[in-house]
């Protein structure tokens, strides 16, 4: 018996890597390692298929990660959801960069010279919805 229990009431926050590969498998559905490893060299500079697998089989550990054993390759899928990693990255990035102002957040972005007419109609329109709420 383990003298220590893994907290599983704490979110686990991905690191950098950890979420590019959560984000090809949430694009792509669950997904063998060559595949995903694939998918991350068409992103960025060539990554070790081997640093790939140990990746993905240490996030399997940490729970991130399904795998389904029951054919010859080994088939991997996310455990957490797109959406809720996103809100609690998102909600620790305004806590840290903006003092908890989602406010102060939309100032700075909407601030910008990216920001395109068609993107500020659509918020524009999303404002008028929640002002009607």
């Amino acid at each position: 018996m383990s003298l220590f229990k893994k907290d599983t009431s704490v979110e686990t926050v991905p690191t950098k890597t950890e979420l590019d590969v959560l984000q090809v498998l949430w694009q792509y559905g669950p997904s063998t390692v060559r595949f995903v490893h694939d998918k991350l060299n068409e992103q960025k500079e060539a990554v070790i298929y081997t640093s790939t697998l140990k990746l993905m089989q240490v996030m399997k550990e940490k729970g991130m990660l399904n795998r389904d054993e029951s054919s010859m390759k080994h088939v991997y899928s996310a455990v957490p959801e797109e959406k809720k990693v996103k809100g609690n990255l998102l909600n620790r990035f305004v806590d840290t960069m903006y003092n908890g102002s989602p406010g102060d957040l939309m100032v700075a972005l909407l601030g910008n010279d990216k920001t395109s007419p068609e993107e500020l109609d659509k918020i524009r329109e999303l404002l008028k919805t929640m002002d009607g709420k």
